[in-house]
């Protein structure tokens, strides 16, 4: 375990560490909240039920398929990859069912990278008017994932565009608290344009 990295991070009280645990097994989790780590995120629904324990807070950090939902509400404090209304409609009703409201970041694409997920920077308006309707959603941010090149002053310039447009929809919508942007490749950088919370995987079990 990166100890350093994690007291690093820790030590910023602005900002959030998601232990990212993908492919990493329950009992690492249990060491990693050993050593202070106290929220983990996932990218998978099988893999988060196969070591889910409500003694930690969880994310749902990946792609999300809308038939995949009914198995992570009430579980997942916070899931960070809404990218479409359908996704979205569909949380709505489940979390209805269970009469919660669950906490969500919507993912926008800020890279280029066709491989990449996210909501298209256009349609934003539209799923904010759509989100803002709902009565079991409660929106907290924005989330994004950097191009994954060696051209840092591109990630940066990627982050600083999910900054200003965070700034910008904090004035119109108050309840926002939360940019998640930064991996483990990047997370310096983000930090640097202003990410209060940082997704980090690889890099906590070097």
């Amino acid at each position: 375990m990166n100890e350093v990295l994690i007291n690093e991070v820790l030590a910023m009280p602005e900002v959030t560490l998601v232990g990212v645990t993908k492919k990493h097994t329950k009992e690492e989790v249990d060491e990693l909240a050993a050593l202070g780590v106290t929220v983990f995120g996932e990218n998978r629904v099988q893999e988060f039920l196969e070591k889910y324990d409500p003694a930690y807070t969880w994310h749902l950090i990946g792609h999300l398929q809308t038939n995949k939902v009914k198995y992570i509400i009430g579980k997942v404090d916070v899931i960070e990859s809404v990218d479409s209304l359908k996704l979205a409609r569909e949380i709505e009703k489940q979390a209805a069912r269970h009469n919660i409201c669950q906490k969500v970041l919507i993912e926008l694409k800020i890279s280029d990278d066709p491989n990449k997920t996210g909501l298209p920077l256009n349609e934003l308006d539209e799923l904010i008017v759509q989100i803002e309707q709902m009565e079991h959603i409660e929106w907290k941010g924005l989330m994004c994932i950097a191009s994954h090149t060696e051209d840092l002053e591109k990630v940066g310039k990627e982050f600083e565009t999910m900054h200003d447009l965070y700034l910008a929809l904090q004035k119109k919508y108050p309840q926002l608290d939360t940019l998640s942007m930064g991996m483990s490749q990047d997370y310096q950088i983000a930090i640097e344009h202003g990410s209060n919370m940082v997704r980090i995987g690889t890099a906590l079990f070097e």
